[in-house]
């Protein structure tokens, strides 16, 4: 195959975008690797630290995941004895455990970690202005 006949594949937004999802997972995953955590594993318990008995619901956006996902994610964070639910009506709440607390620290350093290398590689100034756009662009998307 030509040059020219995948120069499509450069200039669509789904090919490019998804390209940039692998390279930025595989940049987290090894940030996020001394924790023992996935990335979202890590995020998730960070909010759950930072605002406990946040809503499954809540936390299901905040991540831009899906209900069923999320509670995926929460179940196994339960295995783990990093978070735990309880049941207030028809709402379910997240909780960290003392367990799950105790990670704060190694979950921030790891999310600082992946700044700073994307910060690296791209410019600190690149970096957060593809990260603005990213969000005002994937909300326009979304709403259509």
């Amino acid at each position: 195959m030509s040059q020219a006949d995948d120069h499509f594949l450069h200039e669509c937004l789904f090919f490019t975008a998804n390209r940039l999802g692998r390279a930025i997972t595989k940049l987290a995953e090894d940030a996020f690797a001394p924790t023992g955590l996935s990335p979202m594993y890590g995020y998730l318990v960070r909010l759950a630290v930072g605002t406990p008995g946040i809503s499954q619901k809540e936390l299901a956006e905040k991540l831009s995941v899906a209900p069923s996902t999320l509670t995926r994610f929460v179940d196994k964070l339960e295995t783990k004895k990093l978070v735990e639910r309880k049941v207030q009506g028809k709402t379910v709440l997240v909780y960290p455990t003392a367990k799950g607390e105790g990670m704060l620290e190694s979950i921030k350093q790891a999310s600082r970690d992946l700044h700073d290398r994307y910060d690296e590689i791209l410019g600190k100034e690149f970096a957060t202005e593809l990260s603005k756009r990213l969000v005002s662009s994937s909300e326009q998307l979304e709403k259509s």
